[in-house]
Order: C-alpha cells, then structure tokens, then sequence
C-alpha cells in the first residue's frame, strides 16, 4: 500500500533541525553561503535560512517577491508561498510543516534549511566537518506523497474529530490515523482505518454521519500537513476527549502520551 510504504520515509523528514554546530557552514557547489544566508539557529536546533537567497541558488530561473505579507517564489513548475507567523509554507499545491513558524528577521524572510530544500527539490546533508551542505536538484518539489483519496478522508475525519481544536490538535488526529496504517493491528489504507468495525465503530462521526460532511479549511490544511510528514502526539493509537464520553476505556487500559485541546492521546 503506497500509505504505508511512505510512512517511514515522512517520518525520517518531518523533524526538519539541524545540530546547533551546523552554524559553522552552508555550502552550495563548494561555497559558503553562510553569511549571504544569514543563517540562525532557533528553537529545538532548527537551522532557519533566507528564502531568497537560498531560492536563488536552488532555483536561480524562478522570481522572488513580497506581496501583502508573503513571501513568493515562482518559477517554471514553481509556485512556493511563505507567510511569517504561518507553521507551514505552501508548494505545487503541497503544504509542508514548520513546527517554529516562518520568521520575519531584518526584513528577510527565514525558513528552515531542510523544508526549503525539500519544497524546492533539493536536499540536505551535515557533518561535524564541513557543517551544512545544499545540493540544487530539479528545483520543484516532487509529486505529493498521497493521493486524492486519502486527502478526501484525512481530511474529513480531522474535520469531524476536531472541530474547534488547535492546528497541532488536528494534527494529532491525523498522526492517530497514520499510525494506524502503520500498525500491523489496524488495517492498512486510512478509509479502512476510520471506517474499521472490528470492535465496534472506531470513530464517532461514522457512527453519527459527520464524517459525510464538508472539512473546515484549516482540516484540509491539517490533512495535507499530517500526509507531508507532520506529526504530533508521538505513537497515539487512541485519543477521546473525556468530558464529552463516558466510556473511559482507553484512559483505563493504554499509556497516555499527551494532552491537546479536550483530546486525551494513547498508545
């Protein structure tokens, strides 16, 4: 199943931080760009970069601008929005997560290294010698790792699940999904995971119908977010909100792993 065979490699990109001695260097094609780049290092060990500048050397043929807000990159193929505040930048209709937002430094707009490179086709290496290293590829992300199917269903069972709830809530749904595909207990596509009735009905809103209704814009983002690699609440297999249910079976018999909003999540 292609859900289940991607998971991993989502997994192995969605920290996205870089070791703090990464300052020490950004080549491209045997350059350092740090200074050019003025590179800083935030929260968790992310390493942030200017957009511009690097979008100049990854895709030299693509124009950068401000308008009203956002950051713009278009090019041939090429369609990359940045907004400072936001926790994701938007790709070719794809939208990757930023778990420290996109920041506004000195009129530049910062963007982690290795989100960067992946929106825009080319990758990340590091090493205690030689610091930070860029290679340009195609200049354009590649396909999304989803298809439309599971986007229709993610994103109608965060809606439904979440309403109200914070974006990190929302995203913590789809991760409880996820990990259910991934998990040899559950089944393997995200339909026959929120549809699953081997113990009874898993998820409410099948039960009472939402999950037939339209999503909220921000589950639709959630959706696209989670299925790029976005993840929270670690390996939820479970959550509930307990004010809302009295069947507290879940809290009595798995390990809790965090709290968001009104959902309580377990593994």
């Amino acid at each position: 199943m292609k859900m289940k065979q991607t998971l991993l490699g989502l997994a192995l990109t969605a920290a996205l931080v870089l070791p703090a001695s990464a300052a020490d260097a950004l080549h491209v094609n045997g350059l350092n760009l740090w200074t050019q780049a003025q590179a800083r290092l935030v929260e968790g060990g992310t390493t942030y970069v200017s957009l511009r500048t690097v979008a100049g050397v990854l895709a030299p043929d693509a124009a950068v601008s401000w308008e009203n807000g956002t950051a713009w990159v278009r090019g041939s193929g090429l369609t990359l929005s940045a907004r400072p505040g936001d926790q994701w930048l938007t790709v070719n209709g794809r939208a990757l997560y930023i778990p420290y937002e996109v920041r506004l430094e000195n009129g530049r707009t910062m963007v982690p290294v290795r989100v960067l490179a992946q929106a825009l086709g080319g990758e990340v290496d590091w090493s205690a010698e030689s610091g930070v290293t860029l290679t340009p590829g195609s200049g354009r992300p590649d396909g999304a790792p989803y298809t439309e199917e599971e986007l229709y269903w993610m994103s109608r069972v965060i809606s439904a699940e979440s309403r109200g709830e914070p974006l990190l809530g929302k995203l913590a749904v789809g991760t409880v999904v996820l990990n259910r595909v991934a998990s040899e207990e559950f089944p393997d596509t995200i339909y026959d995971v929120i549809f699953d009735r081997k113990w009874g009905v898993q998820f409410a809103p099948v039960a009472n119908g939402t999950i037939y209704d339209d999503p909220t814009e921000e589950s639709v983002l959630a959706a696209r977010l989670v299925l790029d690699g976005a993840r929270a609440a670690g390996d939820s297999l479970y959550f509930l909100a307990p004010d809302l249910t009295n069947n507290h079976w879940i809290m009595e018999n798995q390990t809790h792993v965090t709290t968001i909003g009104c959902h309580w999540f377990y593994r």
